[in-house]
């Protein structure tokens, strides 16, 4: 009879830890193999990219600045306190010198406003409103232009994986096609100088590969440093693109044009420089205008003489003879000369401009000339957007029709390969000419895969102009 044996606890703990690293193995493996989606990537780089972080803080500073704009329009009020001593003496007039160091404090407390400046406050206000809107549109344009950039190195990646595929492809066939070869030799039917090209074409195959790993592992470099991750394991999420419909989704440029016309940053952007000169305008004409303010305050003061009592003489008619007047000699501390010496104070200002040496005429004529260049900035604009709407569509027609060729070749050339590898196989081709056949195959398969993926960025570029998301 057999004896089962029993694990005891010292057996157990060392199978526990087994299992603990290769349950922590697996989660690490797990996560350096994670592939990265293309809305994971967009996303990233969002909120990451140096650019955009700085783009949001000008977004912070410009809030700050209606901030203090409206800072304009309330009271200012200031505190004052000082502490003086004074060192000396002078000549009584009983002939001896009276030493007199003294020493005393003034406090104050003071207010402001300003009641009417040619409403150069209201006009400051509205500039800064306009500032923090300026810079939201210049945040939104460099996502889009982050964004885009990262749309078009995925679909790199995506480019260089076939790519890679069909290199791999090529060179399985090639090894197949060596094997067969060598049995045709090796039964006298084939020459020995079919297998050396065999041969030849198995290294040039090879060479396709590792040129085609080298692109993508330098695409994949590239949008892991776009993405500020380390390369180390980086990798994305396959997509397989198929071409549901083999046209544009537009009929012409003009609709695309009208949209983006009326709700491109860039023009928005443009638009509100505009009237941010206007308020320039308005700002420089201000300073012909009078202003008028408004101030008040209160302030006491304490005195004291070194080395003398803090006294002072109080005077009062004598109940008992009204002709003559009692001197008394009453405290007069801190305390109560701050409140015998408190006073008020308020007051009116009013400014009216005359003359500064045109100062004001120049800045306004300058306000001007900087209106009339945000006009050409906002048809400058205009004219960028028309031209690149027009192109980008032209270079979507372009690349449609360039993949649909390519789909024809591709097609042919398959029919013109299978028919070379018949007649190689029945002896009627020589293996100079199946390769001839397949390396423009190849090369047909390579246009086919670009000419797909230019379509798709082109249509895409199409898409972000009428305002359609970027990733699913």
């Amino acid at each position: 009879m057999k004896k089962t044996k029993t694990m005891n606890n010292k057996t157990l703990k060392p199978m526990k830890y087994i299992c603990t690293v290769l349950f922590l193995m697996g989660t690490l493996s797990s996560f350096a193999q994670k592939k990265w989606t293309l809305k994971e990537c967009v996303d990233h780089a969002l909120e990451h990219n140096i650019s955009v972080k700085q783009s949001m803080l000008n977004i912070d500073l410009a809030e700050q600045d209606v901030i203090n704009a409206k800072g304009n329009f309330m009271p200012s009020l200031s505190a004052s306190a000082s502490q003086n001593f004074n060192f000396g003496s002078f000549i009584g007039q009983d002939g001896s010198r009276i030493k007199s160091d003294s020493r005393g404090n003034n406090f104050g407390l003071n207010t402001g406003v300003t009641i009417f400046n040619g409403f150069r406050n209201l006009n400051t206000y509205k500039q800064a409103k306009l500032g923090v809107k300026s810079s939201q549109l210049q945040l939104s344009l460099l996502q889009d232009n982050v964004s885009m950039t990262l749309v078009n190195s995925f679909l790199n990646i995506l480019f260089n994986k076939e790519n890679l595929k069909i290199a791999n492809e090529q060179l399985l066939i090639s090894l197949s096609q060596l094997d067969q070869i060598t049995s045709q030799v090796e039964a006298g039917i084939k020459p020995r100088s079919d297998l050396f090209d065999a041969e030849a074409t198995i290294a040039s195959n090879r060479e396709s590969v590792v040129n085609a790993e080298n692109s993508l592992d330098i695409s994949l470099l590239s949008l892991s440093q776009s993405l500020q991750v380390s390369p180390k394991g980086f990798d994305i999420e396959e997509v397989q693109i198929n071409l549901t419909s083999e046209s544009l989704a537009y009929d012409s440029y003009d609709e695309i044009l009208a949209y983006a016309m009326d709700n491109r940053a860039e023009i928005k952007n443009a638009e509100l420089s505009i009237e941010n000169s206007d308020f320039g305008v308005k700002l420089a004409k201000s300073a012909y205008a009078p202003s008028l303010s408004f101030g008040a305050g209160l302030g006491s003061s304490y005195q004291h003489r070194q080395g003398a009592l803090d006294v002072r003489s109080e005077f009062t008619q004598d109940p008992n003879n009204p002709g003559s007047i009692i001197e008394t000699i009453v405290p007069n501390g801190f305390n109560d000369q701050l409140e015998n010496n408190l006073g008020y104070n308020l007051g009116f200002n009013l400014s009216i401009p005359i003359f500064n040496g045109f100062k004001t005429k120049a800045n306004v004529v300058k306000a001007k000339i900087n209106r009339g260049k945000s006009l050409l900035s906002l048809e400058q604009a205009k004219q960028d957007l028309t031209t690149t709407i027009t192109q980008s569509y032209a270079d979507a027609r372009a690349a449609l029709k360039q993949y649909q060729a390519s789909k024809f070749s591709v097609a042919s050339l398959e029919e013109s390969f299978k028919n070379i590898q018949n007649k190689f196989n029945f002896g009627a081709a020589t293996s100079f000419e199946v390769e001839q056949v397949r390396a423009r195959l190849v090369n047909a398969k390579s246009n086919l895969i670009n000419s797909k993926y230019n379509f798709v960025f082109r249509s895409k570029v199409l898409d972000f102009y009428m305002g359609k998301p970027l990733t699913p």
